[in-house]
């Protein structure tokens, strides 16, 4: 019997690991990226100047769709209108093509369901709007 428990315990798993080589590996390669990391030059772009540009910034057309799902467009300087769902694919289209660079900014009702925004904003993009904005109120 002594002779089995004799070999029994020559045999036993090693269960330590030897972290000493890992952490030789680890301060090589951080020594390395400490040298080398001043050395590299990050991509520095050089924007071209143009003279005489100017800025012209459209104002914006609000459309606000009320608790009743009624779309009301506001212009500066223009009198409000009040668009069916139907109508709103003509308005866009007309709008794109006289101002295609005039952004849209949608206000909606918090009792509005999201479904109809995102409604109106699809029917926007459909006809051509390029710049489409929701509007909301800081707290």
């Amino acid at each position: 019997m002594a002779k089995s428990s004799f070999r029994t315990s020559k045999r036993r798993a090693m269960s330590d690991i030897n972290v000493v080589p890992y952490i030789d590996v680890m301060l090589v390669l951080l020594v390395i990226f400490m040298v080398t990391a001043p050395m590299v030059n990050p991509g520095i772009v050089n924007l071209p100047t143009v003279g005489g540009a100017k800025v012209q910034a459209l104002p914006p057309v609000f459309l606000t769709i009320d608790a009743d799902e009624n779309i009301i467009v506001r212009k500066d300087g223009e009198s409000t209108q009040t668009l069916s769902k139907m109508e709103l694919g003509s308005f866009a289209r007309n709008q794109a093509e006289r101002s295609p660079d005039q952004p849209l900014v949608l206000a909606a009702d918090k009792s509005v369901k999201y479904e109809v925004v995102m409604d109106v904003m699809s029917k926007l993009k459909e006809n051509g709007v390029k710049r489409v904005g929701l509007a909301v109120k800081s707290q």
